[in-house]
């Protein structure tokens, strides 16, 4: 099950998945009007969360990695 520390802040699940030790999950905030992807790795406790555009929340939803890659070369 993904970290649900977001549930205290208001966001809104909007999609999950997960294989293997990798959790991806798409988050909107109501308050704030974003959206949002958080990967968790469970064997090494890695975690991220990436802002995400509307029109690309899909597509980061469903290559975190690669649009973490992305992001980061912008």
């Amino acid at each position: 099950m993904a970290d649900r520390r977001w549930v205290e802040m208001g966001r809104r699940e909007l999609a999950h998945r997960s294989a293997d030790s990798v959790e991806v999950t798409l988050l909107w905030d109501p308050a704030a009007d974003t959206i949002s992807v958080q990967v968790i790795e469970r064997d090494t406790d890695a975690c991220f969360e990436l802002p995400v555009a509307r029109d690309q929340a899909l597509n980061a939803f469903n290559h975190p990695y690669a649009y973490a890659a992305l992001a980061t070369a912008a």
